[in-house]
């Protein structure tokens, strides 16, 4: 049988990983996929530079429209990042009936329902792997797996370039913008981190996530985001000293109200696997009703950590070449038709417990006026620390953990805490999962 025939669109790090990756291991991928998969060409805005990053003999062509929909390529391979013109492109050579794997989690966010309903349409098949977590096969899990199970919850390190960051602040006691200009030099992080550090990056995966798990539409336009950059080291050792550390965490979690989709700093118990995922490695917890909590940990990033995932993807697509459609596995796990209208709960209707860093005055009956607030809404305290704030002997740190409750009294309870004379600075809040 005649080989796959392959296009790669972008000749990037991931796209280098892809064409060693397949080299070197062509046999062994010929013997699990039924035949053999081949690079025919590239689409490379630099040839010469590509030609050097690939090494390959592969034609290099700088028109990406005349390849995506070239009659004789059966895989588009998307690796180009960004929205357009890869959004123009992923469709282009779905409507010219070429199956599509692609890395590209932003695309997917933001565009996948579009997308997803193009490929039914045309009756071919679109693979991310590889856009969420690296080179952890969390989506094949999700979708084939765990199919046995009602999905409870999935809370992920899912930003390698944040968990460096953290890791890092709390093993050298470094503050955060030393540990970024770190992360830069490493290569860990890019030179506008933004998407990495404010959590956008982490919103598009878990975004991708929640829809395999619940069957639900794409809904990137309803994740919570607040990502790390406010974080102080003060925070990540109070944290310690009561038994737990800080993790940027994308959670979704099914309710009886709806569904949770948030990425944010996250406090979670020192005791738990996923706490301990350290460095820029990933790791995703699935929480099913049938099997109980499973752990996914990996890389998450770089050249052939996602071109194992590019490729499982390749595999899956060949071996499925000629398949009816209506006999593939759907794209986000449920059929198509069957995808359910759960609503997104707004982040005053989720619930959780929270961490509070509030400096005030070293006097008598401000703790008392803490807690007969908090009382007042109805929320009572799980663990309490008390510390010198290290400026001034008549101000405290006074670091409270509560139990669980409704976001909007946490908010109102803050905002009147707040408001006490004996506040002397913007109140630190963190949320608090124990992830049970």
């Amino acid at each position: 049988m005649n080989p796959i025939r392959i296009a790669l669109l972008g000749a990037g790090t991931v796209a280098s990983g892809v064409v060693k990756v397949l080299e070197r291991n062509q046999e062994e991928l010929r013997r699990r996929a039924g035949r053999g998969m081949e690079v025919v060409a590239v689409a490379a805005r630099d040839p010469e530079k590509a030609r050097k990053a690939l090494g390959n003999r592969s034609p290099i062509t700088q028109d990406f429209m005349a390849l995506a929909t070239r009659p004789d390529i059966d895989i588009v391979v998307e690796l180009m990042g960004g929205i357009e013109p890869a959004r123009q492109l992923v469709l282009a050579a779905i409507a010219a009936g070429k199956h599509v794997v692609t890395a590209n989690k932003a695309l997917l966010a933001l565009h996948g329902n579009a997308i997803f309903a193009a490929a039914q349409e045309h009756g071919v098949m679109v693979a991310f792997e590889a856009a969420v977590a690296g080179g952890i096969p969390i989506i094949k899990a999700l979708r084939e797996g765990l199919a046995a199970n009602r999905i409870e919850w999935v809370a992920g390190i899912i930003n390698g370039t944040t968990n460096f960051i953290l890791s890092e602040m709390r093993s050298k006691g470094l503050d955060f913008d030393t540990v970024l200009r770190e992360a830069q030099r490493l290569g860990y992080a890019e030179a506008d981190p933004t998407f990495d550090i404010e959590g956008i990056d982490a919103a598009h995966k878990i975004t991708l996530l929640c829809a395999i798990a619940f069957g639900v539409p794409v809904q990137f336009d309803k994740v919570y985001i607040e990502g790390i950059t406010k974080l102080q080291g003060a925070d990540i050792r109070y944290a310690e000293q009561l038994g737990y550390r800080i993790k940027l965490l994308g959670i979704t979690r099914r309710t009886p109200a709806g569904i949770e989709l948030r990425v944010h700093p996250t406090l979670i118990p020192a005791t738990r696997l996923l706490a301990n995922v350290e460095g820029a490695m990933n790791a995703v917890v699935v929480q099913g009703d049938a099997v109980g909590a499973t752990l996914y940990y990996g890389k998450g990033a770089g050249a052939e950590p996602t071109a194992s995932s590019v490729i499982a993807d390749l595999v899956d697509v060949t071996r499925l070449h000629t398949a009816d459609p209506e006999h593939r596995v759907p794209h986000l796990a449920f059929q198509p038709g069957a995808l359910a209208d759960t609503p997104i709960l707004p982040m005053d209707s989720i619930h959780t417990a929270y961490y509070l860093r509030i400096h005030v005055r070293d006097e008598a009956g401000v703790l008392a006026e803490i807690t007969h607030i908090l009382a007042e809404n109805q929320m009572s305290i799980d663990a309490l620390l008390q510390r010198p704030s290290g400026e001034n002997d008549q101000h405290t740190d006074v670091i409270l953990l509560t139990h669980e409750t409704e976001e909007s009294r946490m908010n109102n309870a803050q905002d009147r805490i707040q408001a006490l004379d004996s506040v002397l600075a913007p109140i630190v809040r963190l949320r608090k999962e124990e992830l049970r």
